[in-house]
Parts: structure tokens; C-alpha cells; sequence
């Protein structure tokens, strides 16, 4: 059997945060006009976080005490980071949402895992209707590294049912790449292919603001660069469930951009369609309508049925739409 005294160990390491005798790290916040500085000791931060190791290799030394300095975080951020470091607690009970994000942002940053993904599950479990009404906020932000796959799954569920949401966005030209990728993945999203078809080239070409605004213009160079920047998403492309008439529409004058074989391929799917081709043939994206639960012994409601609640979770789709619509152009 084993005693475990977590608590008083919480306190008594806590306590070591106030001592102002054995410190020999100043950590300096400096942002904007919120500026202060903390005391710690190394040892603390180096078995903590991986980034203050990293850190306290490369800081400046005087009288043998290092300096770190943090102009991207704020004063309040930090207290609350500090103390989780040193005590392992957390108090978020009366917090706005807003800063509990901010706070798992940072800690991301700072190498604080157990404490990052403690904060997107409390998010994603408890703050749904925050994180759906500042879509493009968050969205936005969290595709720069493999970091927070339960957001990026949750959002992409909901890019998957409501498109638009990313690609009619005033800022669908600076999604990050991966972003791009992870939404061009899903077999579930509800838009026709033609249009995601289109939606890519509009991004690539974004991507690359010195091309031709005429494609007819365009050089061999020019269609190289669009290949080179899509090449992770061109092979996502559902090509051939893209009606024939908008592959001679819509896909032919970008043909330069896709393999010879794919070209070829989709030449003689149009001409033979039940012979088969070399390139991979991707399946058709699935949109399905999730069905009610049906009851056997009793109905759904003596006031209302499951057509009723179907109008209702409608309008709570829609609801929930034009509020992040409101959200994206204001």
C-alpha cells in the first residue's frame, strides 16, 4: 500500500512560487502596455516544460540569475500558467471563455500538454455554442501544427454539413494549407465536387497573387507554380464523379496542372465508362441525412413528432448558421 499526499505537495510547491530567497529565473511579460516580471527557479521550469528547457539553455545570464522574456502572452495568462507549473491547479470556475482559450493556446505553446488538452476537451465538452458562434476566430488559428485534434475535428464536423461556412468566408484565401487539406478529406462533406473543384483553384491561385488574372494568359511556368502549390490537395479531388460537362467546363482549362495519366483517364471515363482506367478512383463523398431514432412501444411525444423535431433541429442548424455568418463579416 502507498500514501499519496498530492495535495499538501500542490501546497508546499505552491508556496515555493512566493519564495523570493532561491530564485534564479526572471521571466519578463512584455506586452504592449501589460508588463511584468516573475521570479522561478530552473529546475521547476526545465522538469515542467519542455519549452522552458529549451529556453533557459539559450537565456541571457547576469549574476547568475537568467532572464527569459514573453512579449506574446499576457500578465494574467501567465500567473494562472505559473501556477499550474509549480502547483498543478488550475481554477477556471468563474472564467470567460475567451481567456480559457487563450490559455490553452498558450499553454500549447509553452509544451504544457496535460494542461492544453485538459482545456480543448472543457472547451469542446462545455463551451460547444462559444466555439460555433467564434468559428472563424478559432478556426483559424488552430491548423499551424498537429496540435488540437479534437477542435479540428470538431469544426470540420460542422464544415462538413455547412460548407460555406469556409469557402464563402471574405477569409477563405488565408486557410492554412492544412486546414485546406483536412476539410478536402472528408468524405462526408456536402458540396458537389464541381464545386470543390473550384474552391481549390480559387485558393491556389490566391496563394499566388502574381498570376494572370486571365488563365487564358497564362504561361507554362505560370500552371506549374498552381501545381506546385496544390499538390497536396489536387489528390484529393474527386474527379471522376465531376459531371462530364463541367470536366470540359471547369476542369479542362487547368488541365496543365494535372498528371498526363489523370487527364487521359478522364478522357476515356467519358468516352468508355465501364472500362477501367490507371488512376486512382476515389469514392463518391457520402451525404447522409442522420435519421431520428424511431420508438416501438411509444410515440415520440403526445404534443409533438418526429416531423416536428426535425423542423425544430432545422431551424437550430440555421440558427447556429447565422450566427456564425454574423460572426465572419462583422
Amino acid at each position: 500500500m502507498s500514501f499519496k499526499f498530492f495535495d499538501k505537495l500542490s501546497q508546499d510547491f505552491s508556496e515555493l512560487l512566493n519564495d523570493k530567497k532561491e530564485y534564479n529565473v526572471i521571466i519578463e511579460i512584455d506586452k504592449e502596455e501589460n508588463k511584468k516580471s516573475f521570479t522561478a527557479h530552473s529546475v521547476v521550469l526545465r522538469y515542467r516544460s519542455s519549452y522552458f528547457d529549451k529556453e533557459l539553455e539559450n537565456a541571457t545570464t547576469n549574476k547568475n540569475t537568467k532572464t527569459i522574456i514573453k512579449p506574446n502572452i499576457s500578465v494574467q495568462i501567465f500567473e494562472i500558467i505559473l501556477k499550474y507549473i509549480y502547483g498543478g491547479i488550475v481554477d477556471i470556475e468563474n472564467s470567460d471563455t475567451k481567456p480559457i482559450y487563450e490559455l490553452m493556446i498558450n499553454a500549447n505553446e509553452l509544451r504544457l500538454e496535460e494542461l492544453s488538452v485538459k482545456l480543448e476537451t472543457y472547451l469542446i465538452e462545455s463551451k460547444a455554442s462559444w466555439l460555433k458562434t467564434h468559428f472563424s476566430f478559432v478556426y483559424h488559428s488552430i491548423f499551424d501544427g498537429n496540435e488540437f485534434k479534437g477542435l479540428k475535428k470538431f469544426y470540420n464536423d460542422i464544415i462538413a454539413k455547412h460548407p460555406n461556412l469556409i469557402f464563402e468566408s471574405e477569409d477563405f484565401a488565408s486557410l492554412q494549407e492544412t486546414a485546406l487539406i483536412s476539410i478536402l478529406q472528408r468524405d462526408d462533406l456536402k458540396v458537389e465536387e464541381t464545386k470543390i473543384w473550384n474552391y481549390v483553384i480559387k485558393w491556389g491561385i490566391a496563394q499566388n497573387p502574381t498570376l494572370p488574372t486571365n488563365s487564358e494568359e497564362w504561361s507554362k511556368e505560370n500552371f506549374q507554380t498552381l501545381k506546385i502549390t496544390l499538390q497536396q490537395c489536387l489528390p484529393l479531388i474527386r474527379y471522376f464523379h465531376i459531371p462530364d460537362e463541367d470536366i470540359w467546363e471547369k476542369v479542362k482549362p487547368y488541365k496543365k496542372i494535372l498528371e498526363k495519366q489523370l487527364w487521359n483517364d478522364l478522357i476515356q471515363h467519358h468516352m468508355f465508362p465501364n472500362k477501367p482506367v490507371k488512376s486512382l478512383v476515389l469514392p463518391a463523398r457520402i451525404i447522409s441525412t442522420p435519421e431520428l431514432p424511431s420508438r416501438v412501444n411509444e410515440p415520440f411525444s403526445t404534443i409533438i413528432n418526429n416531423e416536428h423535431v426535425a423542423e425544430l433541429s432545422s431551424w437550430i442548424d440555421l440558427l447556429i448558421l447565422y450566427q456564425v455568418y454574423l460572426m465572419n463579416f462583422n
